[in-house]
């Protein structure tokens, strides 16, 4: 299975310690080289420069060799997500990862298929690989928003 994955979604599984349900979901990840700077940038958490610093073997840094088309570029979006859907594309990904909703609704509209956090939260949680009411009020603790309508929804799925 080739996944592909943005910076938003990386950096908050970090955040809330879940980062390994990546490797165990989905074995290899790929990033563009953007997400990678995305993720070393001063202005991300500690927690998360310190763990870009030193990526895990699971996880391959590619560099898109398509060029943007024009939609793409009309797009707004970050070179983050604009980078992922390229490498989605050209890698024949499975799965892209991605939280920001521009950039979900381009790779949808490409017939890519696209998840978020959440998504895998929710993937993670079927395999029993962790809770997700502890995983999404841990999420929620971050400056990631998730509607309180949403958030009680899957609650209630993941306990029947």
């Amino acid at each position: 299975m080739i996944v592909v994955a943005d910076t938003g979604p990386i950096n908050y599984l970090i955040a809330i310690a879940q980062i390994e349900v990546l490797p165990t979901l989905y074995g290899r990840i790929l990033v563009p080289d953007s997400v990678r700077d995305e993720l070393r940038k001063d202005a991300a958490p500690k927690i998360v420069r310190q763990w870009i610093a030193k990526p895990p073997e699971w996880l391959e840094i590619r560099t898109p060799t398509m060029a943007p088309d024009a939609e793409l570029l009309r797009v707004r979006i970050g070179s983050g997500e604009r980078d992922a859907i390229l490498l989605a594309e050209e890698s024949g990904a499975d799965q892209l990862i991605v939280d920001d909703l521009r950039g979900r609704r381009e790779a949808e509209r490409r017939q890519l298929h696209a998840i978020g956090t959440v998504g895998v939260l929710r993937a993670a949680a079927k395999r029993r690989l962790l809770s997700l009411k502890d995983a999404l009020t841990r999420l929620r603790a971050t400056n990631f928003y998730i509607d309180q309508e949403l958030f009680d929804r899957l609650i209630a799925e993941a306990e029947q």
